[in-house]
């Protein structure tokens, strides 16, 4: 029987614009190969008064590059004709004759086959290589589930501490504050013991005074009425004179201050307590918000568990290149030939084919992109992101202040920091971003009838993040953020 030849990877001999073998390959500035006849029709294609721009990873050139052959490239696929390893795919071979009949399927006698046992063999070693991978990530989450379990009873413990504590603390408090208050109590009632007692002591005077009044003027009235002149004068001189009052004029009214004074000073003190309470449970609940980064919920399993974070997300006129025309409520953005009428601002993107969202993005969301055409860029940046030029500084996926998920009909590709990652994953016109900024958390999904996650991001995010979206293979290309319910 015939055996396999050695397996080759077409896609690393692939034009990335037709997608075939490279035919006459030639290499831009940039280090990326394309077929001349591909590239030459690009940059033909291409418009923007002397820019040209790869394909591929979207660096512009002013002026038009010049197309230098692929020699290393020519030369293999040179080597590929002549040894015919072009013409049969890297999977397929022959069933030779001594293949037993019964293991071929009749109805595709004739074509490039292969025997049962022989496959079965290469499957058999895929499949034991799967089930050490499912093992290996079976070994690895179990150890995250002891891990979370822990953090669980971690959480479980403080919590019950932080519990006992506050109450230990608030009975404290509450126990002095009863104490003030009988203090408080004991100081007015003993007070109120003696000014009761002074006045009580006055009154006792008073009223002795008063009787002592009353027997003089009874010796006086009965003098009075003395028929005898004589009589009269004889007994008058012996009348004792009247003593002089003890008592003031008016009565004091400084002990009801004295009671005033304390109300307004326990008013005073409650005041200042309700501030002071006030502000630390401020503190308190900014403490709980804090702690909640590390309490975050996990996130959402499915599409309805994503949809309850959605957020409505329009596109900044502002920031779109004057190639990018924005529509459907300024939620759609399509690349144009023609120059849109933007006012200048500094804010808008000059050379890359590039728009931020108008809101920006904090806690817990979700939204989804669909696109058409052939390749969309999909991106998250900092406000601050460098707008004028063609600098890496200002495309999504190219420096510190931007993520990129980068779709094409074939593949996904996140950049950071110019670092290309290469996704698996299935192929769909609809792409949803989940961020929980807090957690540090952005993660990409293919959405279809399920969603698949393509890449997570777990970082920490100092700024508040806006959406992009990025436009640069075919006039009509679109990328538009979906209204969710």
């Amino acid at each position: 029987m015939a055996q396999k030849g050695d397996r080759l990877d077409q896609e690393t001999f692939s034009c990335w614009i037709c997608l075939d073998l490279l035919k006459d390959p030639v290499t831009i500035p940039c280090g990326h190969s394309y077929c001349m006849n591909c590239i030459k029709r690009h940059f033909n294609e291409e418009n923007r008064k002397g820019i040209h721009s790869c394909p591929q990873c979207r660096k512009t050139f002013t002026p038009r590059p010049v197309l230098e052959k692929n020699t290393m490239f020519t030369e293999l696929m040179e080597l590929l004709k002549k040894t015919g390893l072009q013409a049969a795919p890297a999977d397929h071979c022959y069933a030779g004759p001594e293949d037993l009949q019964e293991n071929i399927c009749s109805r595709h006698q004739g074509h490039e086959t292969v025997p049962a046992a022989s496959e079965r063999t290469e499957k058999q070693k895929e499949l034991e290589v799967r089930r050490l991978n499912i093992q290996q990530r079976i070994q690895d989450q179990e150890k995250d589930v002891k891990l979370l379990q822990q953090e669980v009873e971690a959480i479980n413990g403080s919590a019950d501490k932080a519990v006992e504590d506050s109450e230990k603390m608030f009975t404290e408090l509450i126990r002095l504050i009863q104490k003030r208050s009988s203090d408080v109590k004991q100081q007015v009632r003993s007070q109120q013991e003696t000014e009761v007692s002074r006045v009580k002591e006055l009154q006792e005077k008073l009223e002795q005074e008063i009787n002592e009044l009353k027997r003089k003027d009874a010796e006086l009235e009965q003098l009075s009425h003395t028929e005898d002149h004589n009589q009269f004068l004889h007994n008058y001189p012996s009348l004792s004179a009247l003593s002089e009052s003890t008592h003031s004029s008016s009565i004091n009214i400084g002990p009801l201050r004295y009671f005033e004074d304390v109300t307004a000073a326990v008013s005073e003190t409650r005041d200042k307590l309700q501030d002071i309470l006030r502000e630390e449970w401020t503190n308190i609940s900014l403490t709980v918000t804090e702690e909640d980064v590390l309490l975050s919920p996990s996130e959402p399993k499915t599409r309805a568990g994503f949809l309850k974070y959605s957020q409505e997300i329009t596109l900044d006129p502002n920031t779109a290149h004057r190639e990018l025309l924005l529509s459907e409520g300024n939620r759609k953005a399509i690349l144009m030939k023609q120059k849109q009428f933007y006012s200048d601002h500094p804010d808008r993107f000059t050379d890359y084919y590039q728009v931020l969202s108008r809101e920006s993005l904090t806690g817990r969301c979700y939204w989804e992109v669909e696109w058409r055409g052939r390749a969309v860029d999909v991106a998250v940046a900092y406000k601050d992101i460098r707008r004028a030029g063609e600098s890496d500084e200002c495309g999504f996926g190219f420096n510190e202040k931007s993520w990129l998920l980068s779709c094409n009909t074939q593949s996904y590709t996140v950049w950071f920091r110019k670092i290309k990652t290469v996704l698996s994953g299935p192929q769909s016109s609809t792409v949803g971003v989940y961020l929980d900024h807090r957690a540090g958390i952005l993660s990409f999904y293919s959405v279809s009838e399920t969603m698949t996650l393509l890449h997570r991001v777990q970082t920490t995010f100092t700024q508040s993040l806006y959406a992009g979206v990025g436009l640069f293979m075919d006039h009509g290309d679109s990328a538009e953020l979906i209204k969710l319910k």
